[in-house]
């Protein structure tokens, strides 16, 4: 079925194209979402005289989702789910899972903008796509961990799937115990200077 797109539509083309489409594309959610017309000659007269309207509501959709992508753009986000030793989610998190964590957040997002094809079963980090507009996408991180303090070692980048021994661990506190007491060290120095 051909017909004249009111609205861009990613993959498929800009405003007032005219285009093929498959039928049930068309019927079920092309026309009924208002995003596009059946291609005839009366349609195509019809959209002519709607074109400076339909441009100046574009327009005004497209600045009210960069307003909106400035202030997401990049925001960390942590879901905290079980999970096994080897990182494998007892669950999934999914595109409705992102959209009430931005919401609790402040952010008004449809679960039709989070473009997740799939859903996240790994703990780790995952950058998720959101399309605000047909012209405007951002992207936000998303840590999915077992703890909050998993979740902060996941947003710095630490791979938390990576199994480690015992002594691997006890180096590490070990390593923080001597370098906060170094820290004290150097502070308690320098007040005995001034003084």
């Amino acid at each position: 079925m051909d017909v004249i797109l009111l609205e861009r539509v990613a993959k498929l083309g800009q405003m007032g194209e005219v285009v093929r489409v498959r039928n049930g594309f068309a019927r079920n959610f092309l026309l009924p979402k208002g995003k596009a017309l059946r291609a005839s000659a009366e349609n195509r007269a019809r959209f002519d005289a709607m074109k400076v309207e339909l441009e100046a509501r574009n327009l005004k959709a497209k600045s009210e989702a960069q307003k909106v992508a400035d202030k997401i753009d990049g925001q960390n986000i942590t879901v905290l789910r079980q999970a096994a030793e080897t990182g494998h989610l007892y669950g999934s998190v999914s595109s409705r899972d992102i959209v009430s964590m931005l919401a609790d957040k402040g952010f008004k997002v449809e679960r039709s903008q989070v473009e997740l094809n799939t859903p996240i079963k790994t703990i780790g980090r995952h950058k998720i796509a959101i399309a605000l507009h047909p012209e405007i996408d951002v992207s936000v991180n998303l840590a999915v961990a077992r703890s909050a303090d998993e979740a902060e070692r996941v947003h710095k980048g630490e791979d938390v799937n990576v199994v480690r021994t015992a002594r691997e661990e006890a180096n590490d506190v070990a390593e923080a115990f001597f370098e906060a007491a170094a820290e004290d060290a150097e502070e308690n120095g320098s007040e005995d200077d001034q003084g």
